[in-house]
């Protein structure tokens, strides 16, 4: 597989699981009412949490699986069969009405809502079981360092947008609109199911051929 093939099929995969435009609105109803200057330092420890987490899992997590007998094909497929089932979501808009509920919670629960960098901005909405199995999924397909750095670039770049997305999570609402916003959910979630069962399809071949 050509770099740039793998770059942009981890870019896709990422970007989808992390799903920066699903987000941004979660973010704008959690810091609504702050000054600007929490939310710039929120949206940035936010995405920082989640990257470290992320990285770390993206090197460690097939150590820890190694350990427990789990299989790199069993991973692809049961994080098929989760991706599939998130696409599902994403495509009856289960998901979005999931986040909300989650950010609702939060707000209620929390006597210092505030602070919302670790939870949930940083996990689950971006550092979540998806992402987790879908980076250590790409990772466990690369066959050298150089294909590695690739995945970490594509993971990086769908990161930095979720941090742009963040910043002008507000205007941004406004501007694309809740009726776009639907569309464009729905669209992601039938690409994700898509890829997702191409994982499943890889799993199955690898662990009977």
């Amino acid at each position: 597989m050509l770099e740039l093939e793998l770059f942009l099929s981890a870019f896709a995969v990422l970007f989808v699981i992390i799903d920066p435009p699903g987000c941004a609105p979660i973010f704008a109803t959690l810091t609504k009412g702050t000054s600007r200057k929490h939310q710039v330092e929120m949206a940035f420890k936010s995405v920082f949490i989640a990257a470290v987490i992320l990285s770390c899992f993206a090197y460690a997590g097939e150590f820890v699986f190694a350990k427990l007998g789990i299989s790199l094909d069993s991973l692809r497929i049961a994080g098929g069969i989760m991706l599939f089932i998130i696409g599902l979501n994403m495509v009856f808009e289960k998901r979005t009405e999931k986040r909300k509920d989650r950010a609702e919670e939060v707000l209620e629960t929390t006597e210092d809502p505030e602070d919302i960098s670790v939870f949930p901005m940083g996990i689950p909405m971006i550092a979540g079981p998806g992402t987790m199995a879908s980076l250590l999924i790409l990772m466990g397909r690369a066959d050298n360092w150089y294909q590695e750095l690739t995945i970490m670039i594509a993971l990086i770049s769908v990161l930095v947008i979720s941090l742009i997305a963040f910043l002008i999570s507000g205007p941004l609402i406004k501007l694309i609109g809740e009726t776009f916003t639907n569309i464009l959910t729905r669209v992601l979630g039938v690409l994700l199911a898509t890829l997702a069962a191409q994982f499943v399809l890889d799993g199955i071949r690898g662990a009977l051929f």
